[in-house]
């Protein structure tokens, strides 16, 4: 008997990139429920995207800190143009690259899949004079964009997509809560933001998982009990931390 028969978890992730931890949980023996909390919209004006796409060759390097700018990026017809080089923050982010760039990122961020992982690994790569192309979400921090122009880089960061409420989720967590759940598990600090939003005081000591440093700070901040934290910050990464949590591993 697995350490996660039995068990039932909250997935916040949207529908399209919850399918890796969906099904590491049910191959586990846990019973998922699902409530989408984020969902991704274009920028409210696509100007600024579509012209940094037409002057891709301006750039030295495009970093990407998730798969949903890579797409968002990809979707505005850069696939088709000629990449400059390419940073990634991750192995979600470097499989989304791949997937739609057709080609493996030039530097991925090893053991520290942050921003900050991700800048230390630019600086040490050199960046100093060096045009860098920060595609990133409306609710993006400035961490990597300070980094990289404290390391001499000149930045240009562009709104590449929008993250939101979606509709729905208001219906589809206070079901869940009814239903009952041993943990809520989040993937980025917008997830934390909207479910705390939508749920208001019963989001106060929620037990929760987090896949990293980020969201754990998020989830803290906003009133949740951070019980489980991923390490590394992957799905694969989550469970682990769920089977240790709840059985040692088993």
């Amino acid at each position: 008997m697995t350490a996660l028969r039995g068990r039932r978890f909250l997935v916040t992730r949207r529908k399209e990139q919850a399918g890796r931890l969906t099904a590491l949980l049910r191959e586990a023996g846990a019973e998922v429920l699902e409530a989408p909390a984020i969902a991704i919209a274009p920028p409210e004006d696509p100007g600024p995207l579509e012209r940094a796409v037409e002057r891709l060759a301006e750039f030295d390097w495009i970093a990407f800190t998730s798969a949903n700018a890579v797409r968002a990026f990809a979707e505005r017809g850069a696939r088709t143009l000629r990449w400059p080089l390419l940073a990634s923050v991750g192995p979600a982010t470097t499989a989304a690259i791949e997937e739609t760039c057709g080609r493996t990122p030039d530097l991925v961020s090893e053991g520290d899949f942050r921003a900050a992982g991700l800048a230390r690994a630019m600086a040490a790569a050199g960046v100093a004079g060096k045009r860098v192309l920060l595609p990133l979400s409306d609710r993006a921090r400035d961490t990597l964009e300070m980094a990289l122009t404290a390391a001499g880089a000149a930045v240009e960061r562009v709104i590449a997509y929008r993250t939101l409420a979606p509709a729905g989720s208001e219906e589809a967590l206070l079901e869940a809560l009814q239903r009952g759940f041993d943990l809520a598990l989040f993937a980025s600090p917008s997830a934390v933001e909207n479910v705390a939003a939508v749920l208001g005081d019963a989001a106060r000591g929620l037990p929760s998982g987090v896949i990293g440093p980020i969201t754990r700070d998020a989830a803290i901040a906003a009133g949740l009990a951070v019980v489980v934290e991923a390490a590394p910050s992957t799905a694969e990464g989550l469970v682990e931390a769920l089977r240790h949590h709840f059985g040692g591993g088993g």
